[in-house]
C-alpha cells in the first residue's frame, strides 16, 4: 500500500516529504497537525474542547453511572421475551453465521489476517465480562471456535469452497428465521409478539435491507423503461413512497394492510412492520441506483450492442455491476440509515430495542436511568452501523471505486 502511495506519487511529479515526515508519528503530527500556525492553533483549540467535553463524561460513566439497569436487564435487550430455554436457537444461528464469516473472510479478504484477529478477540471479550453467565460464556468461546473453523476450511481449498459459500449465504436467512420461528414438530413454534430487542432489530433491518435491494434495482429499471405503463408505476410509487415519512408507512402498513385482505387472512405485526420497511427502503433505494445508471456513458451501451449482447446482457453484464460499484457509499449510507430507522416501530407496539428501553425504565427499581440505558443503545447502533461503513470502505479499496 505504502509503495503504490509513493509510485503514484512519482508518477504524477509530486514532490515527496522526506521519510521522516512519511513514516513516523512526529512526521505525521507535524505534517497534518501543526504545519502551519493557524494549523497549531486549530489543533490546540479541538484537544482542549475535547478535554472540556469528555472529562466530565468519562467521570460520569466510570464514577456516577449505575450500570446494574444494563446488567439486570441484558438478556432483554437482547432478545426481549424470547423463551429462555429456547435461546440455544438463537445461539446455533450465531454459530453458524461466525463460520459463515469465518469461510468468506478467507476466501475474499485472505491478507486482512490482522482485521480478522482482532474481530477475534471481541467475543472472547464479552466472555470474559463478570455478569455473563457460563452459558453465555460458553457460547462466546464457541463463537471463535467456529469461525476459525470456517477460516481454516477457507484456507485449505479456497476454490472449492466457493460455491458452497455462495449457497451457505443464500441460504443463511431463511435458515435463521425457521431457527427464530421454530417449525413443528422438530422446534418448538415462539410467535412474533415474543420476539424483542437486538433480535427484532436486527431482523427487521436484514430483511428490509435484502429484500428492499433487488425491489430498489427492478423499481429503478422500471423507470428508465420504454415502457409507458411499467415506467408510469414506478415513477408514481417511487414519488408517492418517498413523499411520505416513514412512520406514516408503518402506520399504514399496521392500520390499513388487513383491510385490503380477506378476514380470514390475519397477517403478523411482526410481518406488517416488514413489509412497511421493504416498501418505503425499495423507492429511495431506486434512486439510489438510478443515480448509478445515469452517470454509466452511452459508450457502454452502444460497446454491448456492437458485441451483439441483447438489452438484458448489455443491463446485466455491463451497465448493472458499473452502476452498483459506482453507488456502493450512497447504498451504504442507505442501509445505515434503514438500519437505525427501525427503530421507529416501537411507535407502532413493537418492542424492538428502543421499546425495550421504554420498558425498562418503567421499571420502579430504574427509574431515572435515562442516561444509561440510553447510552447503552446508542453504543449497540453506533457499533452495527460502523461496522457497515467499514465494510464499505473496505469493499470501495477492493474494487477500486475513484482510482479507475
Amino acid at each position: 500500500m505504502m509503495n503504490r502511495e509513493v509510485n503514484k506519487q512519482y508518477s504524477s511529479g509530486e514532490v515527496l516529504a522526506p521519510p521522516t515526515e512519511r513514516y513516523t508519528v512526529l512526521g505525521w503530527l507535524k505534517k497534518n497537525l501543526f504545519s502551519t500556525w493557524y494549523y497549531t492553533l486549530l489543533t490546540l483549540v479541538t484537544l482542549y474542547v475535547l478535554y472540556a467535553v469528555l472529562k466530565p463524561t468519562l467521570f460520569w460513566a466510570l464514577k456516577q453511572a449505575e450500570w446494574e439497569v444494563v446488567v439486570v436487564n441484558l438478556r432483554l435487550f437482547m432478545v426481549g421475551q424470547y423463551p429462555a430455554d429456547q435461546i440455544f436457537r438463537i445461539w446455533i444461528a450465531l454459530h453458524l453465521l461466525a463460520f459463515t464469516a469465518g469461510l468468506a473472510w478467507a476466501i475474499w479478504l485472505p491478507k486482512a489476517r490482522r482485521i480478522g484477529a482482532f474481530l477475534l478477540l471481541i467475543p472472547l471479550g464479552l466472555a470474559a465480562l463478570p455478569f455473563i453467565s457460563g452459558f453465555s460464556r460458553l457460547n462466546w468461546i464457541l463463537f471463535d471456535i467456529f469461525a476459525l473453523a470456517g477460516w481454516g476450511l477457507g484456507i485449505w481449498k479456497p476454490k472449492a469452497m466457493r460455491r458452497p459459500l455462495i449457497w451457505l449465504l443464500l441460504a443463511y436467512f431463511p435458515i435463521l428465521i425457521l431457527l427464530i420461528l421454530g417449525v413443528e414438530p422438530i422446534l418448538k413454534i415462539v410467535k412474533t409478539n415474543l420476539w424483542g430487542g437486538l433480535l427484532l432489530t436486527m431482523l427487521l433491518a436484514v430483511v428490509g435491507i435484502t429484500v428492499s435491494f433487488p425491489l430498489g434495482i427492478l423499481l429503478a429499471l422500471g423507470r428508465q423503461s420504454k415502457l409507458p405503463i411499467v415506467k408510469g408505476f414506478s415513477v408514481l410509487y417511487i414519488e408517492i413512497i418517498r413523499g411520505v415519512p416513514l412512520v406514516t408507512v408503518l402506520f399504514m402498513a399496521q392500520l390499513m394492510l388487513p383491510l385490503f385482505l380477506p378476514p380470514q387472512i390475519k397477517i403478523d405485526n411482526v410481518l406488517r412492520a416488514m413489509a412497511g420497511i421493504i416498501l418505503f427502503a425499495a423507492a429511495y433505494m431506486a434512486e439510489n441506483v438510478r443515480g448509478g445508471l445515469q452517470a454509466i456513458p452511452k459508450g457502454q451501451h452502444e460497446a454491448a450492442w456492437a458485441l451483439g449482447l441483447s438489452g438484458f446482457q448489455t443491463m446485466y453484464y455491463i451497465i448493472l455491476p458499473q452502476a452498483l460499484r459506482n453507488v456502493i457509499p450512497v447504498i451504504v449510507g442507505q442501509f445505515i440509515a434503514l438500519f437505525k430507522d427501525t427503530s421507529l416501530v416501537a411507535i407502532v407496539g413493537l418492542l424492538d430495542l428502543l421499546g425495550i428501553a421504554s420498558t425498562v425504565l418503567a421499571q420502579p427499581e430504574f427509574i431515572g436511568h435515562q442516561r444509561e440505558v440510553y447510552l447503552f443503545i446508542a453504543l449497540i447502533y453506533w457499533v452495527f452501523s460502523y461496522a457497515m461503513s467499514y465494510a464499505s470502505r473496505r469493499l470501495e479499496v477492493a474494487l477500486g471505486v475513484g482510482e479507475r
